[in-house]
């Protein structure tokens, strides 16, 4: 049972909302971490949360705790990250907090705002953050990658630097895969050759062509084509 002692401001809302059966499908869903760190809160309360600290003495007070006890914590911490408007304080809390993400959902969940406008200073930073040996570091930097520069900013140069990254944990290969799955719906010509020369790692190959096959954003032709080199 999750001891319920001097919780600080963040906390006592997060307790506010818990949800025991909703507890219990999280402790599945993240099974790499300990369920006595998860409270059981549904994400649209966690980001009520985070919209009604961020900016305020609790909040300010909030980011200065690290590492956090909860897995909802965590969560609420990237989401007022995310809404930070300034580049180079946002991209100086990322760095802060990145090496306390031990999950997938901490990792997925949060996309600063901020990034968007500064892709050119953005890219050396996602660059640093997949080569590092942080698991949930690479994932996040794969992921900025795949959000920010598949669209007009790609270069085909983006799809080796995805496809370098290399490692045995399970979720840092999902983020390969669902990396190369998204190109595919968006720079279809240049990723498809990754798979026709089967230059990824074969897990990851099978994973993408899974995953692309599965979204509603590539053809049914493309499609058709994917599953031949399964």
């Amino acid at each position: 049972m999750i001891e319920n002692i001097c919780l600080n401001s963040i906390q006592q809302e997060l307790f506010k909302s818990k949800d025991e059966k909703y507890r219990e499908f999280q402790a599945k869903l993240v099974p790499n971490i300990d369920p006595e760190t998860i409270i059981g809160v549904r994400t649209p309360e966690m980001r009520r949360i985070a919209k009604a600290f961020y900016g305020t003495n609790d909040g300010e007070e909030f980011f200065r705790i690290l590492p956090h006890r909860y897995y909802e914590e965590n969560l609420v911490h990237f989401f007022m990250i995310a809404m930070i408007k300034d580049f180079k304080t946002c991209v100086a809390e990322t760095e802060k907090f990145l090496p306390f993400v031990d999950c997938w959902p901490v990792c997925d969940q949060a996309t600063p705002k901020a990034f968007k406008k500064h892709h050119e200073e953005l890219l050396p930073l996602i660059k640093k953050w997949i080569a590092s040996d942080h698991v949930y570091t690479a994932r996040f930097g794969l992921r900025m990658l795949m959000n920010e520069f598949l669209g007009e900013d790609f270069k085909e140069e983006f799809l080796e630097l995805a496809a370098e990254k290399t490692g045995d944990d399970y979720y840092l290969k999902m983020m390969v895969a669902w990396f190369f799955a998204t190109a595919l719906a968006k720079q279809y010509a240049s990723s498809v050759k990754y798979i026709e020369n089967q230059k990824l790692d074969p897990w990851i190959h099978k994973k993408s062509i899974q995953k692309a096959v599965e979204s509603f954003r590539v053809s049914e032709e493309h499609k058709e084509y994917l599953k031949s080199f399964r």
